[in-house]
């Protein structure tokens, strides 16, 4: 059975999985093949956000091997984040041996296919060994398909050694075509429009389309909105056209979508909110039409009409439909961006993140999870298209390993992650395996020894203060990431000098191997983490 398996991988051009080892896998490693490398992550987190990382980087399907029951416990935080990104992703769990499972044996897995669901998109233990490859072929095209998701595999431990038959060859074009008739009523719709906008979520980016909503913007002459939470840049954030992100709060949206008349959201929810307020969903007089892949998206829409279609097919189909509309708009420009403060003690994080924009190269791929400074983020490191990663499940550990797993898709180019210390601590063991592998890896620690996003958070919902030993486990003082991170063996340097930041991050973006830079800045207060 295992070399059908691997058979099924190679089908599908995986030629890396990311994983921990443990007994209930072992059997499998007695057949591993020598053409499937194998990374080792330090724990099962890490080991599926490296999985998520190499699949969005590549577009292909992204590999992890967990352990039964307590390491998918480990790994879910992963699992959610592949879920609300739409990752192509499988994991594959090991689970006891069949004969003992009726006496519920040490690290068995109790309905394991019902561990990890809803957030996957297929879960399933198989009946026989002799199912297990079919069952790995079905969750790697599951994975694949929009909209693009995790899906799991639990295999007993025995069946590695059964006899399977290979899979026989199955394709799947996992393409969502557009409807013509809603479409021709979308162009319409939109060419009629007097002040349309876009609004892009991650999935434009996810299928390839940034360049295709580029054109479409340009000939609508509409304003364009990242939205809420998008985990990917789908727009090219310099562009005149550009209007910045939607803040995550049903008026806030309202508020900045007044005055357009039609509203098309690409690729995303209508809308994702975090801080409940009341009032309406659309600005007075406004329609909302929706292109998503994501049937949830489409039903959980409030107001409007979806069409569920893929981003690209339903861009270019519009595309194909509609006039030239620039000679009829009002030309835009891009808001004004703020001035960084100085690039003096203490350091402020605009200033940081604007001499950081200077020196990364356009091409780096950037991850980021800094949830208090993502607007100054925003405000001051402006992303192309296809550049951006963030985890969009409101968890903390995933971006480090996954820039590790970007960075072994990737080698030629140098990948960035921009995180806080807070965020750092849920993950750090991923530096061992991006030093491991001598990656390419910057990584850029705001360190405001505080979770400053709570403190942020108690502001917006009119906290004061929370009791004092609560308050309290609000502080992160005195963590020492330089000796944290040489001993997992990264080279590290505290930046505690302003006038020899630039040498240092110089230094940190061309060094050979993992290289994190400790770069203290100040708290924000009453900007909000949304």
């Amino acid at each position: 059975m295992a070399e059908a398996v691997f058979a099924v991988l190679r089908d599908f051009d995986v030629t890396r999985v990311f994983g921990n080892p443990g007994s209930t896998e072992m059997h499998m490693y007695l057949h591993w093949p020598d053409d499937l490398e194998y990374v080792l992550a330090l724990q099962e987190g890490s080991a599926v956000a490296m999985a998520d990382g190499l699949a969005q980087r590549t577009g292909r399907a992204g590999v992890a091997i967990v352990h039964s029951a307590a390491g998918v416990g480990n790994a879910l935080s992963g699992v959610i984040a592949a879920w609300r990104n739409q990752s192509p992703l499988v994991l594959l769990a090991g689970q006891q041996t069949r004969a003992m499972l009726p006496t519920e044996p040490y690290l068995s897995a109790l309905d394991a296919d019902q561990f990890p669901r809803p957030y996957v998109k297929w879960a399933v233990q198989p009946a026989r060994a002799a199912d297990v490859p079919g069952a790995v072929a079905r969750a790697l095209l599951t994975a694949l398909t929009p909209p693009c998701g995790p899906v799991f595999v639990s295999v007993p431990e025995d069946d590695w050694a059964e006899p399977a038959t290979p899979v026989p060859a199955h394709t799947v074009v996992p393409v969502l075509g557009a409807e013509p008739a809603a479409i021709a009523r979308f162009a319409r719709v939109l060419a009629d429009a007097r002040h349309p906008a876009l609004v892009l979520g991650p999935a434009v980016d996810g299928d390839g389309a940034a360049l295709d909503a580029v054109r479409l913007a340009e000939r609508l002459g509409a304003a364009v909105y990242g939205a809420p939470w998008s985990s990917r840049a789908s727009f090219p954030e310099r562009h005149p056209l550009f209007q910045g992100y939607l803040t995550a709060t049903r008026e806030e949206v309202v508020r900045r979508l007044d005055g357009h008349d039609v509203v098309l959201v690409i690729g995303a929810q209508v809308f994702t909110y975090h801080v409940h307020t009341e009032g309406p969903f659309l600005p007075a007089g406004a329609q909302y039409l929706h292109l998503t892949d994501n049937p949830v998206h489409a039903f959980s829409a409030p107001v409007g009409e979806s069409l569920i279609c893929s981003a690209r097919t339903g861009i270019q189909a519009l595309l194909d439909q509609l006039p030239d509309q620039r000679a009829h708009r009002t030309p835009l420009t891009a808001p004004p961006r703020p001035e960084p403060a100085p690039l003096a003690a203490p350091l402020e994080a605009s200033a940081v993140l604007h001499l950081l924009r200077e020196l990364v190269p356009a091409a780096s791929p950037v991850f980021e999870e800094a949830p208090s400074y993502r607007q100054e983020i925003r405000a001051h490191f402006p992303m192309e298209a296809s550049q951006y990663y963030n985890a969009f499940s409101g968890g903390l550990g995933w971006a480090l390993p996954a820039a590790v797993g970007a960075a072994l898709a990737d080698p030629g180019r140098r990948t960035l992650c921009l995180i806080g210390d807070g965020s750092l601590m849920y993950s750090v063991q991923a530096l061992w395996t991006a030093a491991r592998h001598r990656l390419p890896l910057t990584v850029v620690v705001l360190n405001n020894s505080e979770y400053g996003a709570m403190k942020e958070f108690t502001a917006l919902f009119g906290i004061d203060a929370f009791p004092p030993p609560i308050q309290s486990a609000l502080d992160l003082p005195a963590l020492d990431l330089v000796t944290l991170a040489t001993g997992l063996g990264a080279t590290a340097n505290r930046a505690d000098d302003p006038y020899r930041l630039p040498d240092t991050l110089t230094t940190a973006l061309t060094a050979p191997g993992p290289t994190l830079v400790d770069v203290p800045v100040q708290a924000l207060r009453g900007t909000g983490p949304l």
